[in-house]
């Protein structure tokens, strides 16, 4: 029996001996890498936090004191601490263990978004709770340097260090990286702390040289304060943080849990705000993860656990933009790319390989990656920013009111739209088109496969004088869907037997729109199927093709409430088209984990449910009954 063996939550590590949490943190190593190499998941930052997160429940009394993962992705061997071990074989998997924290699956689990930069907001008003509440509990967040390059977190750090009372313990998890090498001035900072981490020994040599001066008093003190202050900017400049009022320790390797629990033990006797910054390293201890360039595994598919190689994959959306990006880029000098800390996920690596002069990498700051391509726009250029469809939500305001109001000529590309599954809610892309919809002036394309995807980028990338958006989903496209005539600037893709419904397929959906016309016209059901490429504004063509049939049904992989139907339902309305619309979208809840053609058939959008549907919706329609809500 192994020493995990025997661990069935935090307290069981506090009775193990030194060595055996040295073979504890082994054998952790040697199940991560078996289980995941299994089921695909977050490998690299969990390899790079065991000491760390065996130090932390060592030291805090989860879950009296709450732990805070910023991002959750990193919280694998919290969970195999607090008991969630045998739940892995299942990793990411319907029934089976969140990749992220999870409320519904432990009482140590408190927060579970999985979007950077949150987690000093969420420790700053748990603290507040419970000071107010008189409770006399601790707070511990771990965040990565790449998640310190979003703004948000320094608008919790200017609040937590306003009360020196608040007991708040920040852990900065230093790897250097977030899915690629962290950027920007707060990296090149790190980087200083990082490579001089023993300033005091020559501050004290200085120290001890000017008290041996007689005479001089005062002003000696003065000077030697005023020359520490300025030693420790150059030698190691955590004075960015003690500046805002935090005590900070470190820099630590967080590779030596003895160390980390000595300073973790220290930070929260202070009863104050204090940082503990230490340094890991991602993928340690598994050899391919640390010779894996490009993201030292942060989040492989199914792999070999021997090797270290991945299973094979066949082209993936991401891939056709990849490679089109570098085609327009050549053809258009003015083109620049924008991502925010996810070039290699967002396929932006290709361009920046053949033009990096012309692509930034502006770290988790979405926000600021908006507004800066408004500027890039008003400076004659045309900005593609990349970025997953869910992390958009994070910089509507900017989109709004920075790009849009300027009428600025940016292309936003959102990777991952619709279901994505496996990394739960909050990476489900299923909010774009509906929060979009407000915005004036945009334009907003949705490509049903690979030949349609380089096809409106080229459009898009064409407007200079509005926000266009393309979004495409996750995994591979399907095949080449050719039109059989057009209609506006809609392609007809199924025009069969009489005109009976017409199904309006957006995007993705549009392969499955075929299907279903496919099961209509076998019994007998005259269909035509439209995929109208630009979704927004809805294409007048639209309009007169609803009045010619006897029922409307859109089909989208986004959620229904504000989306690409309900702004055809209200278009229809308003030009007063009394066909029947019938809606089909994501319903407007968070979705549990699981593969995403498990969940297209949880939520009743495969070509059998839409098609059973259909069929009782035109048999009602035919008996002159109202139509039946959908179930």
């Amino acid at each position: 029996m192994g020493v995990l063996d025997r661990i069935t939550g935090p307290r069981d590590l506090r009775d193990l001996s030194d060595d055996e949490l040295d073979e504890l943190a082994s054998e952790i190593r040697d199940f991560l890498v078996r289980k995941v190499s299994r089921t695909g998941g977050h490998l690299g930052p969990n390899l790079g936090v065991v000491e760390l997160t065996l130090a932390l429940h060592r030291v805090f009394d989860s879950p009296k004191d709450r732990l805070v993962f910023d991002t959750g992705h990193q919280a694998y061997v919290h969970k195999i601490v607090t008991g969630r071990a045998e739940g892995f074989d299942k990793l990411r998997q319907e029934g089976g263990l969140s990749g992220y924290p999870s409320q519904a699956e432990s009482d140590h689990d408190i927060v579970e978004n999985s979007h950077a930069s949150t987690s000093l907001s969420y420790a700053d008003g748990l603290a507040k709770a419970f000071a107010i509440r008189g409770e006399d509990r601790h707070v511990a967040a771990v965040i990565g340097d790449g998640a310190l390059t979003g703004g948000m977190a320094w608008e919790a750090l200017n609040n937590i260090a306003a009360a020196p009372d608040r007991r708040v313990v920040i852990v900065v998890n230093d790897n250097g990286r977030s899915y690629t090498p962290t950027v920007g001035g707060l990296a090149n900072h790190l980087t200083t702390l990082r490579t001089n981490p023993r300033y005091e020994q020559v501050l004290d040599m200085v120290k001890r040289r000017l008290n041996g001066v007689r005479g001089v008093g005062p002003a000696v003190y003065d000077a030697l304060h005023a020359m520490k202050k300025g030693m420790k900017d150059a030698l190691a400049p955590q004075g960015l943080f003690e500046d805002l009022g935090l005590k900070y320790v470190g820099p630590i390797d967080g590779h030596d849990r003895a160390s980390v629990e000595q300073a973790l033990a220290q930070a929260k006797r202070f009863n104050g705000p204090v940082i503990v910054h230490v340094i890991t390293r991602k993928g340690f201890g598994y050899d391919p993860a640390e010779r894996h360039e490009a993201d030292q595994f942060h989040s492989p598919g199914a792999f070999n656990a021997e090797t270290g190689e991945e299973n094979p994959k066949g082209q993936v959306w991401t891939d056709v933009f990849a490679d089109e990006m570098v085609t327009l880029g050549a053809e258009r000098k003015d083109l620049v790319a924008i991502t925010a800390a996810m070039m290699h996920p967002v396929g932006l690596h290709l361009f920046a390989a053949k033009y990096p002069e012309r692509t930034f990498d502006v770290g988790i700051a979405e926000q600021h990656a908006a507004t800066s391509a408004a500027g890039l726009a008003m400076g004659g250029l045309h900005p593609v920013v990349a970025v997953y469809a869910t992390f958009l939500n994070r910089a509507f305001d900017q989109v709004l009111m920075d790009v849009a109001l300027h009428r600025c000529g940016v292309t936003f590309v959102l990777d991952r739209s619709g279901v994505t599954g496996d990394d739960g809610a909050s990476h489900n892309g299923m909010w774009d088109m509906s929060i979009l919809q407000v915005v004036p002036g945009l334009r907003l394309a949705a490509p049903r496969d690979a030949t349609r995807l380089r096809e409106l980028l080229g459009e898009a990338v064409q407007v200079g004088d509005a926000p266009t958006v393309v979004r495409f989903p996750k995994g591979p496209p399907s095949g080449d869907l050719e039109p059989v005539g057009r209609a506006g600037g809609c392609d007809v893709l199924v025009r069969s037997g009489t005109k009976d419904v017409l199904i309006v397929g957006v995007g993705s959906m549009a392969a499955t729109s075929v299907e279903v016309a496919e099961r209509l016209v076998a019994q007998g059901i005259g269909v035509t199927v439209v995929d109208p490429r630009w979704v927004k504004p809805v294409d007048p063509a639209l309009v007169d093709l609803a009045r010619e049939h006897r029922l409307v049904v859109s089909v989208e992989d986004n959620g229904i409430v504000g989306g690409c139907g309900s702004v055809l339902l209200q278009t229809l309305n308003q030009a007063r088209v009394e066909t029947p619309v019938r809606l089909h979208g994501i319903p407007q809840e968070f979705l549990d984990h699981a593969k995403r053609g498990v969940i297209l058939e949880r939520i009743g959008l495969t070509a059998q449910t839409l098609a059973r549907s259909i069929v009782e919706d035109v048999t009602a329609i035919d008996a002159g009954q109202p139509l039946l809500p959908v179930e």
